[in-house]
Order: structure tokens, then C-alpha cells, then sequence
């Protein structure tokens, strides 16, 4: 099927759990309640996944670059990342601060709520344009595709003094608040991201494992088969 259609009715499953919860009582069925919270992480977290196919085909040389994730930290890193920000985004418009200072979750509401009014209107437009047509993306279509994936992007880790930029806009960005106090983001206000010098010294000792290993192999210290295997004894010697 198309990728509108999948939108349209990836947004009618969220759309109906959300109705669900809203018209239950969750003191008189807590375990209904929690069966319906699941619904709804997995059909908001397959209406992003669509939406994802979505801007890769529409808008594929327009999105914000996604460098800046090689600061986070591995274990951030995983398959519904997304989803979590926009529930922390949630969150944050509706005054609760999860896991972060209230400090910082004050600042960060104004974020919140631009990303989550683009949000909407991302689900308003798509839905209107998969029943009118749904082959194609104009240029109304790109415009908000384009502001969401920005704004998500910018949720999720933006650019101050002290924390690096990558790619030349984020650096134009930086170099013009070089006065201004840093900028808060969702990520940078949980942990705390790598430094360029850190993600460089990374690079650098990748780079000499490869070195090693082939010249180990050049010299017979090793071979190829034991690299296949991960050979633990082998896994062990290379970094020493």
C-alpha cells in the first residue's frame, strides 16, 4: 500500500486507543487501562515509523541532519527513541518534568509545544492529502514535513556554547549565540553528551584497531577465519 494509506490508518489506530482512554475510568479498571496504554505506545510508535518512510521519501535532502547522535550515548540509542521524546514532550507541556531538572523542564516546554502543535498539523495535513491524493506531496506537504523533522531534531539535542555543532548550518547557528547562554534540549538536560574531543579520541582508536588487525593478518599473526568467529582469546589480545 502506499505510504498515505498506511499514515491514514496508522493515525485512525492512535486516534481510536486515545478515544479508548479517554473514555475509561482507570480507577475502576487499572488493567484495562494498562492494556490500552500498550496499544497506544505501538500504534504511535508505527504511525512515526510510517511517518519516517514518509519524510525519507519526500523530503529526503531537507532533513535536519542527524549527526549530532553520535554525542548520545549507546544506550539512548535504540529503536523507539522517538516515541520516548515525544512522550517526554508530552510530559513536559503538561507541567510534568520526568527525569529531568524542573528547571530545565521549564525551558524546554516552549520546545515541547511547537513540536507537538507541528505534530498535529503533520496528522491533520497527511490524513487530508492520503484522501485527496495520495500519490503525491506538494509542496504544502513538504512545508510541514520539513518544520516537524526540524523541530523533533531540535528537541532532541540543539547546539550552545560548550556543546559542539556539527554540519554548517548548526555551526552558523552556534557561532550567531556565541554570547547567549546555552541551549537546553531534551537529551543534553538527561546526560551528558560526548564531547567532539571525546568522539574524536573514539575515531582515532578505532582507527588504530583496524590498523592492527591488518597488519596482524599482513604478518600471519592471525587469520581471517579467527576474526569471522570472534575467537574470544583473539577479541581479548587485538586491544592490548
Amino acid at each position: 500500500p502506499r505510504l498515505l494509506s498506511q499514515f491514514f490508518f496508522a493515525d485512525e489506530k492512535v486516534t481510536r486507543v486515545v478515544a479508548e482512554i479517554n473514555g475509561l475510568n482507570a480507577e475502576l479498571d487499572p488493567q484495562q487501562y494498562l492494556v490500552l496504554l500498550n496499544q497506544l505506545h505501538l500504534s504511535q510508535a508505527h504511525l512515526l515509523a510510517v511517518l519516517e518512510r514518509i519524510m525519507e521519501e519526500c523530503i529526503p535532502t531537507q532533513r535536519h541532519s542527524r549527526d549530532y547522535l553520535v554525542k548520545f550515548p549507546e544506550e539512548l540509542l535504540v529503536d523507539n527513541l522517538g516515541n520516548h521524546m515525544l512522550f517526554a514532550a508530552e510530559c513536559l507541556l503538561a507541567g510534568t518534568f520526568l527525569e529531568v531538572e524542573e528547571m530545565d523542564g521549564v525551558q524546554l516546554r516552549t520546545q515541547a509545544r511547537n513540536l507537538l502543535c507541528s505534530l498535529e498539523l503533520v496528522r491533520t495535513v497527511l490524513r487530508e492529502q492520503s484522501l485527496s491524493q495520495p500519490g503525491s506531496y506538494p509542496e504544502p506537504v513538504r512545508a510541514v514535513l520539513i518544520q516537524f523533522d526540524w523541530l523533533f531534531a531540535e528537541f532532541e539535542l540543539r547546539w550552545g556554547p560548550g556543546l559542539g555543532c556539527w554540519g554548517a548550518g548548526a555551526c552558523a547557528r552556534a557561532e550567531g549565540a556565541s554570547q547567549s547562554p546555552p541551549l537546553s534540549s531534551y537529551v543534553s538536560s538527561l546526560v551528558a553528551v560526548k564531547s567532539p574531543e571525546e568522539i574524536y579520541r573514539q575515531q582515532e582508536i578505532v582507527v588504530l584497531f583496524c590498523e592492527t588487525v591488518e597488519r596482524a593478518l599482513r604478518l600471519g599473526y592471525l587469520t581471517q577465519e579467527m576474526i569471522d568467529g570472534y575467537e574470544p582469546l583473539l577479541m581479548f589480545t587485538i586491544p592490548r
